[in-house]
């Protein structure tokens, strides 16, 4: 325990004596392309440097199968290079996947690491098995390429001398396409000289390599693009950087290696919490692609600015924006997916087609959560949860962070600080409330500790290098760690979750998933070393990135199981990786309460939903750091639009509850919070919208404008959905912002119902609110009635908002289930569309017909609808079938706050939810 809190106070220290040098000492204990040589040897390589050529083209089955082969002869002094093989699968939806691995005929030294339990089942199932392949010329080859089939509109061609694979639209113009620059490079397995020396050392840790160099790289081209996007986790802009180039200063690839980074700095290249290799590209001429490399090693990515290749004799279409980038991974193969789009929609779909669509949260996780390190006992949980009720401050679920345990023994309770854990938790359950614990995948070797002991004894412990339980350092001081790659110790730890097991748990009790990148304090860059070894003799240095996936995975499956199948998990995790989505939701980390970072949240919570997470958010007020009360205010205004939307801090922090920072302050923090407890039938709805088919939550720009060039850069705004617009507020004592409204048609501001011009910038004010707007052509459901919780609302009338366009038209959806199960799964929802057109709202059934199934009903009628832009004249309203005629007159765009202004409504039309009705204007 004490090497834990000197590491900690070593960091007090710089803080007092050197505040400046906080983020270099940071950096220093993390590595940089040259203090990683694999990284730096890739980025050393020229264009045309790869000598590869593919031979023997044959179809078997369903892909196309090839060898790779030098075309120059091995030096005398080298090792002959083996054949590599390759294949190229085409499935559903225009999603091409290259495969590239070492020939297991030959006899490698060891079986390369292929990520499992990642890509979904159901994939697997839209492969179309190829017939034929056709034979072109490219350019002035000597040789002919192979060109496949890929969907009516586009076609993959493998190049075979020199090696390249790109995919294009049908006998036109490329997409996508690798190796184009010759950069590819395959180190391959083989025995070790005697005079070699494979060990690599940093900062005092020394890694064996025993398989020595096993590195990947490639430089994959976007055409048509613009910006690239997406490869989290980053703390930096939308629109990547170029990263390398003549006008690049500080040359450092976006690295991929998931770290616990202390107090991580905003505007960095330098990993952090998760890895999703996948980049997106957009551009005005073309539309959307997009790259997927399933591997858990290691990555670094240039993004390649003009110029990079000023010295290349390679010649590449002309008539195209390009954007190029390198990939470079430690080890693995080459699993890599190309996504044709072409519109940024296509390519999530496609995305997540491969790695699965997020998990429907149950309702009360899509509210407001109130978390500190720590509440330190049951009667501090009671005073916050009453003081929410007393300053009419609704929120959803208490958090306990690692001081509520016995000795940061995970799966216990400090019985002196909670002797009750049952009934603290059945109090809050009382009022629709629910509490998370925290779980972190560190275990105290301690040989009291029952899961240590029982861990030991099965052997499900990740091993060291020497095949020994690996032993280092966290919160509980000597630990271990289960080996999550193991299916069979995943389902062993699923198992700690039963009410049995994990005593003091009831069913409103759910998880928290931190340190899992994993976290290890004595470890090099504070984590666990490369050469560990895990189930299968896989190398920890292969896996490395998925480790966080695996607990999460694990710890869902718990959750799932204690309630018989019948609850909706739900685990939060630092860590992830592709499909992380499947399995819950994630946050930035421990972010810092400067504006920087408040700034620097809605990129990163945009580029999460992008590569599949949707259900992201940043710690509310920074997690370091005691912000200043107009700060705090800030977060709250803009985190109310995040997916996942928590307050958290730090236990050196002052407490920083919403009512403690005078009257006004809390006002306006209420205000935030009641706002998205008011949307939470839109989120609702969203959250469905992303589990169906991908589409995250919360949405750059250019993914409802993507012809709209004004908006691929900008990522101080952010689309809730397809309805609403909201721009933060980054700077202090702002009174005014300039914000951005695309599109030809009008908004309406959220606030007050003001139109705005679309296509146009606003000097819009700031002072009580951030800007938001609903888009014309749109409806909105809506709560107006504020309880303590989301659950105490289920029974409430909804609120309709039509935004009407120049057409006098509007459409929206309202998803509903029951909030908590899976019955939704087998047809148990209410999903009605909207549609208002020539003065009449229509409400219709989008539910699928589940014949025997499940059913879900609902008394739940619409009180209110208000019209934002109806053309002047209508006074009543006719609703049918029920031939019944009520009012239309002028109520509150808001029904609470006395400022709220007058607009047209309906009033009491009272139709069910469930039912098909229309109202006409008369």
């Amino acid at each position: 325990m004490r090497t834990v809190y000197l590491y900690h106070l070593l960091y007090l220290l710089l803080l007092v004596v050197h505040p400046s040098s906080v983020s270099s000492w940071k950096r220093d204990e993390f590595r940089n392309c040259n203090q990683t040589p694999f990284c730096k040897r890739a980025r050393s390589r020229k264009p045309g440097s790869c000598a590869l050529i593919a031979t023997d083209v044959t179809i078997a089955d369903g892909d196309l199968t090839a060898k790779l082969i030098s075309k120059n002869p091995s030096q005398e002094d080298q090792e002959p290079i083996k054949p590599l093989i390759l294949t190229l699968s085409a499935y559903q939806d225009g999603i091409l996947r290259l495969k590239i691995d070492e020939d297991p005929t030959l006899d490698p030294p060891k079986k390369r690491f292929e990520v499992p339990d990642v890509i979904v089942p159901e994939f697997l199932n839209k492969k179309l098995w190829l017939q034929r392949v056709s034979k072109e010329t490219i350019y002035d080859d000597s040789e002919y390429s192979s060109v496949m089939y890929l969907s009516d509109g586009y076609e993959a061609v493998l190049r075979h001398d020199p090696f390249e694979v790109f995919v294009r639209e049908k006998g036109g113009k490329r997409v996508l396409s690798l190796n184009s620059h010759g950069l590819f490079d395959f180190e391959q397995l083989r025995v070790k000289n005697e005079e070699e020396d494979w060990e690599e050392r940093f900062k005092g840790h020394t890694d064996t390599r025993p398989y020595g160099p096993q590195s990947i790289s490639f430089d994959v081209s976007f055409y048509g693009a613009d910006f690239v996007y997406g490869i989290p986790e980053h703390a930096t802009s939308l629109a990547l950087n170029p990263t390398r180039g003549p006008e690049v200063e500080d040359s450092e690839p976006y690295r991929l290696f998931n770290l616990d980074v202390f107090e991580y700095i905003h505007d960095s290249p330098f990993g952090i919490y998760g890895s999703i290799p996948f980049m997106i590209s957009h551009g005005k001429a073309r539309g959307t692609s997009g790259f997927f490399w399933l591997n858990a090693a290691e990555m670094q990515i240039d993004v390649l600015g003009s110029g990079w290749n000023g010295e290349s004799s390679i010649l590449l279409p002309s008539d195209q924006n390009r954007i190029d980038t390198l990939w470079m991974s430690e080890a693995g193969v080459v699993d890599a997916f190309f996504f044709v789009g072409p519109w940024p929609k296509d390519i999530v779909r496609q995305y997540t087609s491969v790695t699965g669509t997020l998990a429907l949260p149950q309702l009360f996780a899509t509210a407001y959560h109130q978390c500190r390190w720590n509440y330190r006992d049951e009667e501090d949980v009671e005073n916050v949860d009453s003081k929410f009720d007393e300053h009419d401050i609704p929120y959803d679920v208490l958090w306990l962070d690692i001081e509520h345990t016995d000795g940061k023994k995970y799966f216990t309770w400090d019985r002196v600080l909670f002797p009750n854990p049952e009934e603290m938790q059945k109090k809050l359950d009382a009022k629709g409330r629910h509490m998370v614990t925290i779980v972190d995948p560190h275990l105290k070797r301690d040989e009291s500790y029952y899961l240590h002991k029982e861990a030991t004894e099965k052997g499900y412990y990740v091993k060291d290098a020497t095949g020994k339980d690996f032993d280092g350092w966290c919160w509980p001081g000597s630990s271990s760690y289960p080996d999550m790659l193991n299916p069979e110790i995943r389902s062993w730890w699923a198992e700690k979750f039963s009410y049995k097991n994990y005593v003091g748990s009831t069913p409103s009790l759910y998880i928290w998933n931190d340190m899992n990148e994993p976290s290890v304090f004595n470890g090099p860059e504070v984590t666990m070393p490369r050469d560990a070894l895990h189930y299968g003799g896989v190398e920890h240095r292969e896996l490395h990135n998925a480790y966080g996936y695996y607990f999460h995975m694990a710890t869902a499956d718990g959750l799932v199981r204690r309630g018989d199948g019948k609850d909706r998990p739900f685990v939060l995790s630092r860590a992830f990786f592709p499909g992380s989505q499947r399995y819950g939701a994630v946050w930035t980390g421990d972010n810092s309460a400067d504006w920087d970072h408040l700034r620097v949240s809605v990129p990163m919570i945009l580029t999460l939903g992008l590569t599949g997470i949707s259900f992201s958010g940043a710690d509310v007020g920074g997690f370091f750091g005691n912000p200043e009360p107009e700060l705090l205010v800030r977060w709250y205004q803009l985190g109310a639009y995040y997916p996942f939307f928590r307050g958290h801090a730090h236990h050196d922090t002052k407490r920083r509850e919403p009512w403690l920072f005078g009257e006004r302050n809390t006002e306006l923090m209420r205000e935030a919070i009641h706002i998205r407890y008011m949307l939470l039938p839109y989120f609702y709805t969203l959250f469905r919208e992303a589990n169906m088919s991908g589409i995250p939550v919360v949405r750059p720009l250019w993914m409802e404008f993507p012809a709209d060039e004004a908006t691929f850069s900008n990522d101080e705004a952010f689309m809730v959905g397809n309805s609403l617009l909201v721009q933060g507020v980054y700077t202090e004592g702002a009174k005014h912002a300039s914000v951005y409204l695309p599109g030809g048609q009008s908004w309406y501001d959220l606030r007050t119902g003001t139109v705005c011009k679309g296509g146009a910038t606003h000097k819009v004010e700031v002072s009580e609110s951030v800007p938001s707007f609903q888009r014309a052509g749109t409806i909105i459901p809506r709560k107006d009635r504020f309880r303590r919780s989301s659950t105490q609302m289920a029974n409430d009338p909804y609120t309709l908002v039509i935004a009407l366009n120049t057409s006098q038209a509007a459409e929206g959806e309202l998803y509903v289930d029951d909030g908590k199960s899976f019955e939704f799964e087998k047809g148990a929802y209410i999903h009605r569309r909207f549609v208002f057109s020539d003065g009449k709202l229509t409400s219709s059934s989008m539910s699928q017909s589940f014949h025997g199934k499940s059913q879900f009903s609902s008394d739940c009628i619409v009180e209110r609808i208000i019209l934002l832009g109806l053309s002047p004249g209508a006074k009543s309203a006719l609703i049918e079938p029920a031939n019944r005629e009520v009012e239309i007159g002028l109520g509150p765009l808001h029904l609470r706050g006395g400022r709220s202004p007058p607009v047209l409504t309906i009033r009491k039309p009272n139709v069910r939810i469930t039912d098909d009705w229309t109202i006409k204007t008369l």
